[in-house]
């Protein structure tokens, strides 16, 4: 007896490289391949709530539509915990798109969560897919964590980048992986003369707010201070010393990376897309229409391979034993 393959696809974590699923999940649907289930860490999880819920083309308006000044006005800043609440995108999910409970929605849907206390990875698979989806995008030093049945939840990227694990665990027999972070050590391995780009304008605005809490803490400045001194003369004419912001985030990328190659060397998925996304920051939320295009020509050249799979509309089907 043979039965057709059920196709699960796991989303990656990045912040706002991750409107790229939209753009994955365009051209596999143009393909004709169309995944039974998904699941999603951190970004990954938001974009795969939207898609579970029926909600993908409305949400990529919404997200066609940002501009830096909108995604500004998301920001509640909370200098304890983390530097945003979150309460304000959650709140904003909840009003214009529907928040069913997980277990309620158009296709299986789950997302990767990090226990703060313990480091253990949690899987969240049912209850409100609002609450859900705000305990796997509560990336540590940016987002307060969450809190539910007890626990103090963080972004699921810390153990779990690209979970290939819980597409598994959910009934996949092949897996699609979106991995937004394979190319980004590229960003991050430039020669520290070569001087730092500008700011984008939400990284800026959130660097301003740091700056006037540091303010507030002298011992702050004067340790960055010091450090400056130790250069070589002449050195700190040439150099900054990156931001809070930038050291946040440049180390949370470095360790997705690592995290990612380990997990997947031993949690292989059928099928890697990986959109080349090293030129957007983790906070480019308005450059939506770049990630979604990157998404795009990413799933479409994986559509080959996935063929020779059996996926798609002009492939024979691929049997598996029931």
């Amino acid at each position: 007896m043979t039965r057709k393959p059920v196709i699960g696809l796991a989303l990656g974590s990045g912040s706002a490289r991750g409107w790229a699923h939209i753009g994955v999940i365009r051209a596999l649907q143009a393909a004709g391949i169309r995944p039974d289930l998904v699941c999603g860490s951190s970004i990954g999880a938001v974009v795969g709530a939207a898609y579970a819920l029926g909600e993908l083309d409305r949400f990529e308006q919404w997200a066609l539509g940002l501009t830096g000044r909108t995604v500004f006005s998301f920001m509640d800043f909370k200098l304890s915990g983390g530097m945003l609440k979150g309460e304000r995108v959650i709140e904003f999910f909840r009003r214009n798109f529907s928040d069913r409970d997980i277990e309620a929605l158009d296709m299986p849907f789950a997302a990767v969560a990090t226990a703060l206390h313990s480091g253990s990875e949690v899987w969240l698979r049912t209850g409100s897919t609002a609450d859900a989806v705000r305990a796997s995008m509560a990336l540590p030093g940016l987002f307060t964590p969450a809190q539910r049945d007890g626990r103090l939840l963080v972004d699921g990227g810390l153990v779990n980048p690209v979970p290939v694990s819980l597409a598994r665990a959910m009934g996949a027999d092949v897996v699609i992986a979106v991995d937004l972070n394979a190319d980004i050590l590229s960003r991050h391995l430039r020669s520290p003369a070569r001087p730092a780009p500008p700011a984008e304008p939400v990284e800026q605005a959130l660097e301003d707010e740091a700056a006037s809490a540091e303010s507030s803490a002298p011992w702050v400045r004067r340790l960055q201070d010091g450090f400056v001194a130790l250069l070589p003369t002449g050195d700190h004419d040439r150099e900054r010393l990156p931001s809070l912001l930038e050291v946040v985030m440049g180390s949370v990328n470095i360790m997705q990376v690592r995290i990612t190659r380990s997990r997947m060397a031993g949690e292989p998925p059928e099928v890697v897309i990986a959109p080349r996304l090293a030129h957007l920051g983790l906070l480019d939320f308005y450059r939506a229409a770049e990630a979604i295009e990157e998404g795009r020509k990413a799933a479409e050249g994986a559509l080959p391979f996935l063929r020779q799979l059996g996926l798609g509309d002009h492939s024979i089907g691929k049997a598996f034993g029931a």
